[in-house]
């Protein structure tokens, strides 16, 4: 049985409940500063636990109630509650999650496909794996850069130690035997007085950055510019591609399953990833196959989709087996993934350490030039 498509065209328009924005990278997506009321870890969780209970023959008002009873804070089981006595008044599942903000619209279609075909526990299963695979995507790219950024973290503050106190004792043993620096030493020199003069001041405009930033993270244009921003990166672009490309297979797969037309499909993943220029490929895709292109040709007419995909979707398209080849993809992609994740991290430390081992060569360099002079002339 398929899902109604009336039932779509009538209530994506009118829904009651506008989609939450969350933050524009990978990383502020999926880690808040200040923790999560209902993060995607506990959405694995949630969804994994329905599909055990609702395929154990419990029905999904006890299934609630039991999970409330597991919950340890008053909120969360606030939040259970909640849910509980809203199915108790008639309300459908799918219903229960669209007026929670906690939720995404995919998730609401997804549960309102699993209502109408029979198939609720089913997708369930799908929406825990979805997460699940969401929360590995986390973990390969906290994995890849926790390590990077505390080395360059350390470096930076290594280098500040240098100009900020180790110049300065050199500065004045050449002012006292007036020695002529050469330019490397004076550019050093002047660095060094920079930070000195400058230094409190570059840290308030760092803060004062990372503070107004937040204001600025749910505005449409600094989303593109910062999105197109990170697919520009070397590498890292290229690595952000494959995490969004493994949740936009992932998706469609699901709702394929489900037996959800591919217009409708693109239209309800574009809802649910917020990531600018996947948003803005998906957009043109729907509107070439409302134009009656096909799904490869009008992938084919954007940036952002790889001729793999493209090349595999049109022998899906022949074949009818399209289920099964955005599965492949999605499995193929994860790999990448993880693989990619294990390079960064690998190929970024050495990289930073060289650099680091640079800067401080050149300030050792500029520092001990002028003392050459100095002993050759006190000799």
């Amino acid at each position: 049985m398929g899902f109604k498509l009336e039932n779509i065209a009538t209530e994506k328009t009118g829904s009651p409940r506008k989609r939450k924005e969350v933050g524009t990278s990978i990383l502020e997506r999926e880690i808040s500063l200040f923790g999560s009321s209902f993060s995607n870890k506990k959405k694995e969780d949630f969804y994994t636990e329905i599909h055990v209970l609702l395929k154990a023959g419990i029905n999904l008002k006890d299934a609630l109630a039991l999970m409330q009873e597991n919950q340890k804070k008053e909120k969360q089981q606030l939040f259970y509650k909640e849910m509980v006595d809203a199915l108790v008044m008639g309300q459908p599942f799918s219903e229960v999650i669209k007026a929670k903000k906690e939720f995404t619209e995919y998730e609401y279609y997804s549960l309102k496909i699993g209502e109408e075909t029979g198939t609720t526990h089913k997708i369930a299963e799908e929406l825990g794996k979805f997460f699940a695979r969401k929360n590995e995507q986390r973990r390969s790219l906290v994995n890849a850069l926790t390590y990077p950024i505390i080395i360059l973290v350390t470096a930076v503050l290594v280098v500040i130690f240098m100009l900020r106190l180790v110049v300065p004792m050199f500065q004045d043993i050449f002012k006292q035997n007036n020695v002529e620096l050469p330019g490397i030493t004076k550019f050093i020199i002047a660095a060094s007085d920079f930070i000195k003069d400058y230094g409190w001041w570059i840290v308030l405009v760092v803060l004062g950055i990372l503070v107004s930033r937040k204001l600025y993270t749910k505005q449409p244009w600094y989303k593109q510019h910062k999105d197109r921003l990170l697919l520009k990166l070397p590498y890292v672009g290229n690595f952000i591609r494959a995490v969004y490309l493994a949740q936009f297979t992932q998706a469609v797969t699901l709702l394929t399953a489900s037996k959800v037309p591919v217009l409708n499909s693109i239209e309800l993943v574009a809802r649910m990833i917020d990531f600018s220029p996947l948003k803005e490929a998906l957009a043109k895709v729907s509107s070439d196959i409302v134009a009656g292109k096909s799904l490869s040709a009008s992938m084919l007419g954007t940036n952002f989709f790889d001729h793999r995909m493209v090349s595999l979707i049109k022998v899906a398209e022949e074949t009818n087996q399209t289920e099964f080849i955005f599965e492949r993809l999605n499995q193929q992609y994860n790999i990448e993934v993880q693989q990619k994740s294990k390079l960064l991290s690998t190929l970024m430390e050495p990289l930073i350490i060289l650099m680091v081992g640079i800067l401080v060569g050149v300030i050792l360099v500029a520092m001990y030039l002028p003392m050459f002079k100095l002993g050759s002339v006190l000799g």
